[in-house]
């Protein structure tokens, strides 16, 4: 029967009463309290036991001093401890759960010693025994640099520097070095000051910036891996290397200077490149022209000697035929480079003049008249003496003419 029920000892029954099986004592029978506590543990342990299958048996509702009750409340204490170590191995177990991307790696360290490195995917280590740094290894990062250093030739220059990087060994970079990246910064500018301090600066301000690059990259990927960082350098640019701001001007001066000698180096190189060339087509030219004029002459006195052997030939055949087509021939060469000829007539006063430029046009021609005997002629009469010579020499220089083919 109900302990709440009409006519009942509801008094003595009410568990948040003060009855006497209330193992909090008498505190009075109307007085509510708070639930007991061994109450509220039992209940729990009943509701575990009926989860994962208990056969414990229940308690009177008398109260827990019977022996039934003692043997209860013995096997639902002992389910009790195995859940809960369950539910803390689970959760431990879970907490041991991680995931590792696909560009990251998990150095592994056990108590505080390096243990393992770990890739990419799910993995499991123990809570509080090992402990996991994932390190990205793809990420390419960047530091920039930037100071004031003393060249070879005791100028100072600004050279402002970006080094680009990716780590390659996780360990290294997680235990080797306190501050990788710090120790990669005095790195940096030690490298930069040793080969910006060998080399002038003219080349670092114009086209030596790329060699200087590399070499500052190799001397620097040299010192990471003496320092053992596990850092990689990918890339060393110089983005700007100028004069101080305090002799700027100065120094933009000095840089107009070398353009402008650049320049005029060209022009002088442009105007060579044109002239030279025409003079050495001039010279060739000439040697050319002279060759040909050697062998013309040579060919010309060829001609002559030989003009000559034939012609003493034929004068030691005929001596008199030869000697008069030689001064005919003559005659015939030099008055016909002159256009008026003097001709003394033997015995006369007067001297006979042949207009040839006149005499040689068309339609001169005149009656021929043979003179025997010196007499003093007329114009008439000189006009066809002349006319006759001219005939005669035209038809011995045509005769001569045959008879040389």
């Amino acid at each position: 029967m109900a302990w709440n029920e009409p006519g009942g000892n509801g008094n003595n029954n009410d568990p948040w009463g003060g009855g006497g099986n209330n193992r909090g004592g008498n505190r009075g029978g109307g007085d509510q309290g708070p639930p007991d506590l061994d109450e509220a543990l039992r209940k729990l342990q009943d509701k575990l036991n009926n989860i994962f299958g208990g056969s414990g048996k229940k308690p009177n509702s008398g109260g827990f001093g019977g022996d039934g009750g003692g043997s209860g409340s013995a096997s639902g204490s002992s389910f009790f401890w195995v859940a809960l170590v369950l539910i803390a191995a689970v959760f431990y177990v879970g907490m041991g759960v991680y995931t590792v991307d696909q560009q990251e790696r998990g150095v592994v360290l056990t108590l505080g010693k390096y243990s393992e490195t770990v890739g990419p995917g799910l993995q499991w280590n123990p809570p509080l025994i090992d402990d996991v740094q994932l390190v990205n290894v793809t990420q390419v990062r960047s530091r920039n640099h930037r100071a004031l250093m003393l060249t070879k030739d005791e100028n100072i220059v600004d050279v402002n520097m970006a080094v680009q990087y990716v780590i390659t060994d996780p360990r290294d970079f997680q235990l080797s070095v306190r501050d990788p990246e710090a120790s990669l910064s005095h790195a940096a500018e030690s490298a930069l000051r040793h080969v910006v301090g060998s080399t002038e600066m003219h080349s670092i301000l114009t086209q030596g910036r790329e060699a200087l690059s590399v070499q500052v990259q190799e001397r620097l990927q040299g010192y990471m891996n003496d320092y053992k960082t596990g850092l990689q350098i990918s890339k060393v640019n110089v983005k700007e290397a100028k004069a101080p701001s305090q002799v700027q001007d100065a120094f933009n001066d000095v840089i107009r200077a070398r353009e402008d000698e650049v320049r005029v180096k060209n022009e002088a190189e442009a105007y060579a490149n044109g002239i030279i060339p025409e003079a050495r087509g001039q010279a060739q030219r000439m040697v050319e022209e002279a060759n040909a004029y050697r062998e013309e002459v040579i060919a010309k006195a060829d001609g002559e000697s030989q003009r000559f052997t034939a012609l003493l030939a034929e004068y030691e055949r005929a001596p008199v035929v030869t000697r008069e087509r030689l001064y005919l021939s003559t005659m015939e060469e030099v008055l016909g480079n002159s256009p008026k000829v003097l001709v003394d007539v033997e015995g006369g006063n007067n001297m006979m003049y042949l207009p040839l430029d006149k005499l040689g046009q068309p339609g001169a021609a005149a009656p021929r008249i043979e003179v025997d005997r010196p007499v003093r002629l007329d114009n008439q009469s000189l006009r066809e003496v002349t006319d006759q010579v001219i005939d005669q020499l035209r038809q011995r220089q045509l005769n001569t003419r045959r008879e040389g083919r």
